[in-house]
């Protein structure tokens, strides 16, 4: 990464993000396409749900017949991160307009928050929105064209969890995970470890007691607010 915000710089950096895109999309269509959905179906999902972990949901809901409220409920509660994180992101762009704001809220994703915040080591904690709108419509395109192929290629594939293709968003997030601990420095190297070996433990504590829905909400404010202990009282 450089210290740059500008068209080229965005693409640039978001590249290598876009390539792990290309397999969790094509890893969904195929996933979608075995239980049922159209391709145009798949299409219209990716550019109007635009949430990876939302949409593999949304299919596993489709093939047991789920109600409506409940696909509606669980994909809320498993995107309700993204409230968060734009929280995170919008004093960066506080100069900007109310649109551009809601905008670049509406196409975040857990892939271009973590680019951001790496992006913010290099600048000066500074950000505008023509990087961060460039990142965010460029891995949007690739999700959605991605997604659509890996229907066509569903065709072909009729048991795609042979192929392990639902772990392909596990890695990506761990990729990310690791770039960001290493990347970031603000915070120490010991203090990031322990936060995530917090979250990994309170994951395997809440899978017993809280609903997998509702899961990922309550680990994720828990771990930001264990995190924001620790770091000040590291300091």
């Amino acid at each position: 990464m450089t210290g740059d915000l500008d068209t080229k710089s965005a693409l640039k950096e978001t590249l290598p993000t876009v390539f792990g895109y290309i397999g969790i999309a094509l890893a969904f269509g195929i996933t979608a396409r075995a239980n049922g959905l159209s391709i145009l179906e798949i299409f219209l999902m990716s550019l109007i749900t635009y949430a990876g972990s939302a949409e593999f949901v949304i299919v596993s809901l489709v093939a047991l017949h789920a109600g409506i409220g409940s696909i509606v409920l669980s994909v809320f509660l498993v995107n309700a991160r993204m409230i968060l994180m734009s929280m995170v992101v919008a004093p960066y762009l506080s100069h900007e307009s109310m649109w551009k704001n809601i905008w670049a809220g509406t196409l975040l994703t857990d892939e271009t928050f973590a680019l951001s915040m790496n992006k913010l080591n290099y600048t000066g904690r500074k950000l505008n929105f023509r990087w961060l709108d460039t990142a965010n419509l460029f891995a949007y395109l690739v999700w959605g064209f991605s997604s659509a192929i890996g229907g066509m290629l569903g065709n072909l594939i009729s048991d795609p969890e042979k192929f392990g293709f639902s772990f392909a968003l596990v890695a990506m997030f761990i990729g990310l995970l690791y770039l960001q601990m290493v990347s970031d420095r603000t915070i120490k190297l010991m203090v990031q470890f322990i936060v995530v070996l917090f979250v990994i433990v309170a994951m395997y504590l809440g899978m017993r007691w809280l609903p997998q829905n509702g899961l990922l909400l309550v680990v994720t404010l828990l771990g930001c607010g264990f995190g924001v202990v620790l770091k000040h009282g590291t300091k």
